[in-house]
């Protein structure tokens, strides 16, 4: 098992490319960890939501919005971080949709009332055969795979 990791530091509306894909489509990922914490923890009061897509709606110049959709078939994984600096209130929540595997680029997207906020990826690689990396490579570029049952 390998890990790969990405860390940074994201401000308001920002959306971030994270380039995975590779010629064969046979190494995958899974989110194992997404965290965030704000730049001033202790100092501010502070409402964040990122969110991690295997695509975006509209597009590379997609917009990022605080409107959490987990019917969303994109959606791979939610961080919401709070933290309120007139109390001791510290906190948040990260929602993974670990059993999910992608095989090409994902979107990190930031929404708060202007804060930037630091954050923390970490994906678990995993060898795909045929079959699975098709699927998923085509689930990523179709951008309508749903696992509802019809």
């Amino acid at each position: 098992m390998s890990i790969k990791t990405f860390k940074g530091k994201m401000a308001h509306l920002d959306v971030l490319r994270i380039r995975l894909s590779t010629p064969d489509g046979k190494t995958g990922y899974m989110i194992r960890k997404f965290e965030a914490i704000g730049t001033s923890p202790s100092g501010t009061t502070q409402e964040s939501t990122l969110q991690c897509f295997t695509n975006l709606e509209g597009g590379i110049g997609a917009t990022a919005t605080a409107t959490i959709n987990f019917d969303n078939p994109q959606l791979l994984g939610v961080v919401y971080y709070e933290t309120n600096s007139g109390t001791a209130d510290f906190g948040g929540q990260t929602i993974i949709f670990d059993a999910t595997k992608f095989n090409q680029d994902i979107y990190i997207t930031h929404a708060s009332g202007g804060d930037a906020i630091n954050f923390y990826l970490e994906l678990e690689q995993v060898s795909l055969d045929l079959n699975e990396a098709t699927v998923a490579t085509l689930k990523d570029m179709r951008g309508n795979y749903t696992n509802k049952d019809p």
